[in-house]
C-alpha cells in the first residue's frame, strides 16, 4: 500500500573514480609464470611516451582488490631487473599477456637464485674452456719454440691501444705545440730585429 501512495524512483548514477577500466584489469588473468608486456606512460620534457617492460610475473598480491600488485622480472644485458606494478595504476597504458607457463608455486622468488647459479656455472665453464685453450696454445708454442699466439695477439692489442693513446695525446698537444712554436718564432724575430 505504501508503494502505491509513494512511488519509488530508482536513480542510477555511476561515478568514475579512476581513469583505469577496473573491470578489464580485474579480468586479466595474470598469474605467476605468465610472461607479460607492460606499457608504462613516461613523461619527459612535457611529452608522454610509452615504454614496454616485458618479463615473467614472479608474484602477485592483493587479488583483485584496489591495492593489488604484481611483480615482473626480466633480464637485460645479464642483469636481472624486477618491478612491482600496481594493477590499477593509471600510469599503465595496457598489459599484454605474451605467454603462459604452468608453475606449481604462487611466488617464483627462487628464480633469482636459480639465475645466479646459472650465471656462475656458465662463467666457470667459459673460464675452464679458455684456460684449456691457452694451455694447448702454450704447449704448441713450446713444441715449435715460438710465443703463444694468445700472447702475440695480446701484445699486438696492447701496442694498438698504446698507439691510439699516443695519437690522442699528440692530437691534443699538436695545437698547443704549434702555438708555442709561433710564439717562440715571434720572440726570435723580435730579438733579431733589436740587434
Amino acid at each position: 500500500m505504501r508503494d502505491r501512495l509513494f512511488p519509488v524512483m530508482q536513480i542510477s548514477t555511476t561515478l568514475k573514480i579512476s581513469p583505469v577500466n577496473v573491470e578489464e584489469r580485474a579480468k586479466l588473468d595474470i598469474r605467476p609464470g605468465t610472461t607479460v608486456r607492460v606499457y608504462l606512460k613516461i613523461q619527459e620534457k612535457g611529452k608522454t611516451r610509452l615504454q614496454a617492460f616485458e618479463g615473467m610475473v614472479i608474484g602477485r598480491r592483493g587479488g583483485t582488490e584496489p591495492g593489488a600488485a604484481f611483480t615482473v622480472r626480466k633480464v637485460a644485458s645479464g642483469v636481472g631487473m624486477e618491478k612491482i606494478f600496481p594493477l590499477y595504476s593509471p600510469n599503465i597504458e595496457k598489459i599484454e599477456i605474451v605467454k603462459r607457463s604452468k608453475v606449481r608455486r604462487a611466488k617464483l622468488y627462487y628464480i633469482r637464485e636459480k639465475a645466479k647459479k646459472e650465471v656462475r656455472r656458465r662463467m666457470k665453464q667459459l673460464s675452464t674452456e679458455a684456460l684449456g685453450k691457452r694451455e694447448e696454445q702454450e704447449a704448441e708454442a713450446r713444441a715449435t719454440g715460438e710465443k703463444a699466439t694468445e700472447e702475440i695477439t695480446a701484445d699486438k692489442e696492447e701496442q694498438e691501444v698504446v698507439a691510439e693513446i699516443k695519437n690522442e695525446e699528440t692530437a691534443v698537444e699538436t695545437p698547443i705545440k704549434e702555438e708555442i712554436k709561433e710564439t717562440s718564432e715571434e720572440v726570435e724575430e723580435k730579438t733579431t730585429t733589436e740587434k
